[in-house]
């Protein structure tokens, strides 16, 4: 099975064409190398995954040709321990963080911007 077709029915990508991309700009690495979309998976393959800031360790434990519910693609694989341990460690630190664009609301008022204008001048 191809590994595009594979990350597609797996659900880490919404469709081929991202699958694709992601693996064609080095985010998917087969047993530890990088490789080409049209590469055929087995069973007990090592994939490595990175999507934006997550990433995964999994290893293949089943091929699908179509994309079902969530809950039979987590069938699809195994995620290792050290893998689900560094996503809840971003996870955890991620709520910590404070986004600091959470006040700004739409467009600066005249107010903010004098105030912006006074603060780049000076």
């Amino acid at each position: 099975m191809r590994l595009d077709k594979w990350l597609w029915a797996a659900r880490f990508f919404k469709t081929r064409t991202l699958a694709c991309d992601a693996i064609n700009g080095g985010k998917v690495q087969h047993n530890g190398s990088r490789v080409k979309a049209a590469r055929e998976i087995k069973i007990d393959d090592r994939l490595e995954i990175s999507n934006s800031e997550v990433r995964w360790e999994i290893t293949v434990k089943g091929l699908s040709e179509k994309r079902g519910p969530a809950p039979e693609a987590r069938l699809l694989y195994e995620e290792s321990a050290a893998s689900i341990a560094a996503r809840e460690t971003l996870r955890e630190t991620r709520q910590l963080v404070i986004d600091p664009a959470a006040d700004l609301h739409g467009r600066p008022t005249k107010r903010d911007r004098r105030q912006i204008n006074r603060f780049g001048n000076s």
